[in-house]
């Protein structure tokens, strides 16, 4: 890892907050943290980024791999309603939903170091339990490594369903929270996204959209 890697914050971004998520989608993020340590093996910690993850990682790790997960996907289906919206105009984050496949990054987090990077990963994407943990089979040039994801159940309360286009461009036109612009996050999520080499029609469709209504340069 370099010293860019170890030390850049490039900004803030969307974590789940308690005002952010629906109530009936909280539940006890210590019992999932325990039932997650159960199915890790105590070695090396590899974490799977799709979104902001990606760019912003903030755990500390000494190698980072391109990876692949087949059975989940990347998708703008989860409500934010305080750090990229607020309760009266939600906004969205990207979630990692069942079905097709993600590319993204994995971060290896060595294991001396692993339990204290994952409390505070845990701190960051689960202070609500809003999230699914899952360890999924990550496919890299370098071979199949597990690594733990962050899902989101198609039964969550947060979660958006299909939303018609006039209201996904008025949620790009309008949302905005202490973090900045749904279509803020979106842009650079895709920034970074090509930053590495990955194309996601899904993600270039929506900024289409953006750029058609002149939201976007």
């Amino acid at each position: 890892m370099t010293s860019h890697d170890r030390h850049a914050r490039p900004g803030p971004v969307s974590h789940p907050t308690l005002l952010d998520v629906h109530p009936l989608a909280l539940r006890d993020p210590q019992l999932l943290l325990e039932q997650t340590l159960r199915q890790w093996d105590g070695g090396d910690l590899w974490v799977f980024g799709y979104a902001s993850l990606i760019w912003n990682p903030e755990v500390e790790h000494i190698e980072r791999r391109m990876a692949r997960v087949l059975g989940y996907h990347r998708a703008l289906r989860m409500w934010s309603r305080i750090n990229r919206g607020t309760p009266e105009v939600p906004g969205l984050v990207f979630a990692l939903m069942p079905g097709g496949s993600c590319q993204g990054v994995v971060f290896r987090v060595p294991a001396p170091l692993a339990r204290r990077e994952l409390d505070r990963l845990w701190q960051r994407e689960m202070p609500t339990g809003v999230y699914d943990p899952r360890w999924l089979p990550c496919r890299t040039h370098q071979g199949l490594v597990r690594a733990l994801g962050f899902t989101l159940s198609r039964t969550s309360p947060n979660y958006t369903g299909e939303l018609p286009e006039p209201r996904l461009l008025e949620i790009l036109r309008s949302a905005k929270g202490r973090y900045g612009t749904t279509l803020e996050y979106v842009h650079r999520t895709q920034e970074s996204l090509l930053s590495h080499g990955i194309r996601d029609r899904r993600v270039e469709a929506v900024l289409m959209l953006a750029r058609r209504h002149g939201l976007l340069g």
